[in-house]
């Protein structure tokens, strides 16, 4: 089950000018397993002046004949300025005991952050890998909002494709992405899935757990609402 906690590389990341934001500024999904809601994770979109302030909670529970299995919750904030990526501030909560910390902020032209390996020092364009923001997918490195880290990225594009999101049919853009491995992920990074709605929304991604092999789904579970 540990490989569970890459889903949460997926969440959200908007530049107030041109990403979309949903209309009740709050995103919720199911998370799925073995045809399961295991978990969920909410976005909640707010506004300050020329911020966009991003909030979300990632909380994963799952049971076996009553007794917890395995847990794994996640907080964190973005905040991005006239479209850029400013700061950082995130808890993470691992099945296995590890915490991490994660603060991250531009300063002096650069973007420094804190987080698993101890401080780094990156170009001040970095955004964070968060599925919902399209831009990640002309990236070639990416700040790791978990751990604290930069990955490298790979980007494969799919075409279209029509899924069924709450018995509603949409026309989808569907990507590959894949991403570098740190000596101290446990496990492979998998290989996921994305599919995004017309208007730039995402809407679903999945991977393989590399443990056991199951499908492990993030879905819209406010589509259509």
């Amino acid at each position: 089950m540990k490989i569970l906690f890459l889903i949460l590389f997926f969440f959200v990341s908007f530049n107030i000018n041109a990403f979309p934001v949903p209309k009740d500024k709050k995103a919720t999904f199911d998370i799925i397993r073995k045809n399961k809601i295991i978990g969920s994770v909410e976005t909640n979109f707010s506004e300050q002046d020329n911020d966009l302030i991003i909030d979300t909670t990632i909380n994963i529970k799952v049971k076996v004949l009553f007794i917890s299995a395995y847990k794994f919750f996640q907080q964190y904030k973005e905040i991005w300025r006239n479209g850029e990526f400013i700061e950082f501030e995130g808890y993470t909560d691992f099945e296995d005991e590890r915490e991490y910390f994660i603060e991250g902020k531009d300063i002096d032209d650069k973007f420094i952050a804190t987080g698993m390996d101890g401080e780094i020092i990156v170009d001040k364009n970095i955004i964070p890998l968060n599925y919902w923001n399209k831009e990640i997918l002309v990236q070639d490195k990416i700040f790791d909002t978990q751990k604290g880290i930069i990955r490298q990225i790979d980007i494969k594009k799919l075409g279209k494709e029509e899924i069924k999101i709450n018995n509603t049919k949409l026309l989808t853009d569907k990507y590959l992405l894949n991403a570098s491995k740190n000596p101290k992920d446990i496990g492979p990074f998998p290989e996921y899935t994305i599919w995004y709605a017309e208007n730039g929304e995402l809407i679903k991604f999945q991977f393989k757990n590399w443990k056991d092999k199951k499908i492990i789904i993030t879905q819209r579970s406010d589509w259509g609402e």
